[in-house]
């Protein structure tokens, strides 16, 4: 019998992924948008939905946010290859528009699936729609940098890297939110 290794389960899950036809957002997406990074990684990193360029490429985090995020990464010295990345909802919603609660609902099996075989540390949510689908709280003007415990993992709401992009007064809170973050690594 062939024993498989969490980086064969990792990518079982991503061939679901992109072939997943649960909700309608497949009807509309170029490529599903499974996550990336080590399979062994202590702090994962969940954004809300893939934007155009992520469809496009089948990345997490290939934009203009991306880059930020890299940067915010850079800055307490870690690079994306050590980080796991991935969204809450694995297609792009049409015109950019926030996912519905169904369609998260619809991918959180994929979620569930991907942290408990990573087995981070930490999990850091970006934005307001992945901190609510993992912990259950939205308001991440409030939540942000805090630590929740939630089913054994030590989870830190963090400004979504679009945020800093739109009010780069936001840039040095988040820089901050990242320090917490890797604090915990």
């Amino acid at each position: 019998m062939v024993q498989m290794t969490l980086s064969d389960d990792l990518e079982q899950v991503a061939r679901e992924i992109r072939s997943c036809t649960r909700c309608p957002l497949h009807r509309e997406r170029t490529k599903g948008v499974p996550g990336e990074g080590d399979p062994e990684a202590r702090i994962m990193l969940i954004g809300e939905a893939p934007g155009d360029r992520e469809d496009r490429e089948g990345r997490p985090f290939v934009g203009r946010a991306g880059t930020l995020l890299d940067t915010l990464l850079e800055n307490v010295g870690l690079s994306r290859e050590e980080v796991y990345v991935t969204n809450v909802v694995k297609c792009r919603p049409p015109d950019n528009r926030d996912p519905r609660n169904k369609e998260a609902d619809t991918c959180r099996a994929y979620l569930t699936r991907q942290i408990n075989l990573i087995k981070p540390k930490i999990i850091g949510t970006l934005g307001n729609h992945a901190t609510k689908a993992v912990i259950g709280r939205s308001g991440i003007s409030e939540l942000h940098g805090r630590e929740f415990v939630m089913e054994g993992y030590t989870v830190i709401p963090l400004y979504h890297p679009a945020a800093g992009l739109y009010n780069p007064n936001l840039v040095d809170d988040m820089k901050k939110d990242m320090e917490a973050l890797v604090s915990h690594k």
